[in-house]
């Protein structure tokens, strides 16, 4: 570990470590004279309970700053009654990927403006209970440490690795977060610019620290930020300890810190760029035709765009360092939290990708490479015959590398027929089942797991603890592989539908830095059997099948709009559909109220999740978004291909079918709203 760190010296002066002062002008009205009020606009149904109940808490905080105070009286003098109950009628829980929300509130507040001409951002984040700003993740960061002390009583220091991408108040968060961690005596690791995700897990993993943060909202719009735990093993927070640490945060009635339970004083340190290297070295792990990659990457062209991201930081370095010839998106590798080149940074939507497909057509790349601002998801089009670029889904993307990781696994001897069992592709139950078909093909295990790749890094703990090898992270991946099939399972390969891969155990979450290794080399070995990555895709079909699956997401926002989602669930477990496309309801498959077991026999967690099948074997599933105020619907069909030239059509027809489910369901969403 030496040379990793590099302790902080803040220079900064006095003045500027101070908050901005925001005077009050003599007619503002007291936390105590607002709350006449907050209770008659109750009284006329204009705030909720919840929302009056939470407001009132707010304001009676003994460290309520100016700015936070200002910004309620002018909301609540001005009668934005709206924007107060969107603002205050829950506390941020944690979802599938911790908690999430607007730093950038639908109307700015003047106090929120400060000196800023635009809200975008504003000078301060959003005041409210139920958004991102200083005191939320403060209560955060201090649940989180008070937690870590009950878990690992005795230990001093504790180590927390702190991450941020390139959002709007994500440093400042950052900072927050390590103050907070400080205050309990508990050292503070921050990288010194942006990062993303799957390093901040990997990071956990090699500083052998007790926890990892990330100031993230991932793929969101501009306005959202949010904040994501990390255990020790690198994973995201899983039961028990998530809802212990929510237990703690909960506890907190003032985001101040608690009384001092240490005599000495955390440090806040930053990482050296030694961090980096670690990284990049692990990264390695998931090339698997080293050959292939050295005797002919130059060959294949590829375009990169970091949509203003965090994939800036490693992907550039890491595809050249295998020498792939690399061009980027000039205007999209420099952070900007207000992604201003695309409607939303976010891979799953072929728009975000326009810029990067019109450089790859100059400059005759056949991959465009696309990853959110976090960089865990990755995107990508490809070139087909007549030159033309693609955009493939998530499914296809995560079936492609599953195919062609497990297929060379054996090409290369890595597996074969005697410990096959012993390995294992996972995915989600709402990913395709075209990676289920590769995994029987094979004889390799296939593991179903909840929504959030936490749960994918569940099971990799559950296969390290079975290894029995010391000090499993720091071994080589030919000793952890050998232990992993004689003792445990062999991780080859897990994925989600929503642009999410990972291609090895030494990071616990998703990593597009690594997907974009991954689907490189998968583009090379296709390029050295004379296919396009679409071609090697249309083989696998008529291998196993056509499978094709959509999704589709109706959006709720503020207190209305969750009150909406959750009568909708409710809706679809009272009143479930009998038919669906002409086609009878076979089966129901209820995720919170029935039990359920993975492929190892362990329970799957409750959780509030539908699926529905349908007499052709289609299916349905709901569920509500953790990260969003979303509802989404994932739609599943398929068919055989009884020859190539009958997969055009094929393709046609499935995807007919699933547009006009999707229709006939919006239509039905519809009807179930109105009653």
């Amino acid at each position: 570990m030496s040379g990793l760190l590099l302790t902080h010296k803040d220079k900064r002066s006095k003045a500027q470590q101070k908050n901005k002062k925001v005077h009050r002008p003599p007619e503002m009205k007291t936390p105590c004279e607002l709350e006449p009020q907050i209770k008659k606009a109750l009284e006329n149904n204009l705030l909720s309970p919840s929302s009056v109940e939470n407001l009132l808490a707010y304001l009676a905080q003994p460290d309520l700053t100016p700015v936070e105070h200002a910004s309620i009286a002018e909301l609540v003098e001005t009668q934005q009654f709206t924007e107060l109950n969107n603002r205050f009628y829950k506390h941020l829980a944690f979802g599938t990927g911790g908690i999430r929300g607007r730093t950038i509130a639908h109307k700015v507040t003047q106090a929120e403006l400060g000196n800023r001409a635009t809200p975008n951002p504003p000078e301060h984040p959003a005041t409210g209970t139920a958004v991102i700003n200083t005191r939320n993740i403060r209560r955060a960061a201090l649940g989180l440490g008070q937690y870590l002390k009950k878990a690992f009583p005795g230990i001093e220091p504790l180590k927390v690795v702190i991450a941020h991408d390139t959002r709007h108040f994500s440093p400042l968060l950052a900072r927050t977060s390590a103050e907070a961690l400080a205050s309990l005596g508990i050292h503070a690791y921050l990288f010194s610019e942006d990062r993303s995700t799957p390093q901040l897990s990997f990071t956990v993993r090699h500083l052998q620290a007790h926890a990892g943060i990330v100031i993230s909202a991932s793929h969101n719009p501009p306005h959202d930020n949010g904040f994501k735990c990390y255990f020790s093993d690198g994973g995201q927070l899983v039961e028990p300890h998530a809802s212990a640490v929510i237990a703690e945060v909960k506890a907190l009635t003032t985001a101040s810190p608690p009384p001092q339970t240490t005599n000495s004083k955390g440090q806040i340190k930053y990482l050296s760029s030694d961090a980096d290297q670690a990284y990049l070295q692990a990264l390695q792990e998931v090339i698997l035709d080293h050959e292939l990659l050295a005797s002919s990457a130059s060959k294949l062209l590829i375009t990169y765009t970091a949509l203003h991201g965090t994939g800036a930081r490693i992907i550039p370095t890491l595809l050249k360092s295998q020498g792939f010839t690399l061009h980027t998106v000039a205007e999209q590798m420099r952070p900007d939290g207000e992604f201003p080149t695309v409607a939303s940074p976010n891979p799953e939507n072929a728009e975000a990708l326009t810029m990067a497909i019109e450089c790859a057509k100059n400059n005759g790349s056949s991959l465009v490479i696309a990853t959110d601002p976090d960089c865990d998801r990755m995107g990508i089009a490809v070139r087909d015959r007549s030159g033309e670029f693609h955009t493939l889904t998530g499914n296809q993307i995560g079936s492609i590398l599953a195919y062609y990781r497990t297929s060379t696994h054996f090409r290369l001897g890595l597996l074969n027929a005697s410990n096959a069992s012993r390995a294992v592709l996972i995915k989600t139950f709402v990913t395709t089942d075209l990676q289920a078909a590769i995994a029987q093909h094979f004889g390799l295990r296939l593991v179903n797991t909840l929504t959030g790749f936490k749960y994918i890094g569940e099971k990799l703990l559950e296969y390290e603890k079975a290894a029995q090898i010391p000090d499993y992270a720091r071994q080589p991946l030919n000793i952890r592989r050998s232990a992993l099939l004689s003792r445990s399972s062999y991780f080859v390969f897990g994925g989600e539908e929503s642009y999410g891969y990972s291609g090895g155990d030494y990071v616990r979450d998703k990593d597009a830095n690594a997907a974009a290794l991954m689907i490189a080399e998968a583009a090379l070995y296709a390029q050295s059997q004379n296919l396009t990555l679409l071609e090697y895709l249309d083989k696998i079909y008529l291998q196993f099948g056509y499978y094709i699956e959509k999704l589709g997401t109706l959006t709720f926002e503020g207190a209305t709009g969750a009150t909406t989602i959750s009568r909708l669930l409710k809706s679809y477990r009272e009143s479930p559909p009998q038919t669906m496309q002409g086609l009878g309801v076979t089966q129901i498959q209820d995720f919170e109220r029935h039990d359920f077991f993975d492929a190892d026999g362990k329970a799957i967690p409750k959780e509030m999740m539908l699926i529905y099948t349908l007499a052709d074997g289609s299916r349905m599933a709901v569920r509500g978004s953790g990260t969003e105020p979303k509802i989404k619907f994932y739609f599943f069909t398929k068919a055989a291909v009884p020859s190539p030239e009958s997969l055009p059509e094929v393709k046609k027809r499935c995807q007919t079918f699933l547009n006009s489910w999707w229709q006939q369901v919006q239509e039905d969403v519809k009807r179930r709203t109105a009653q």
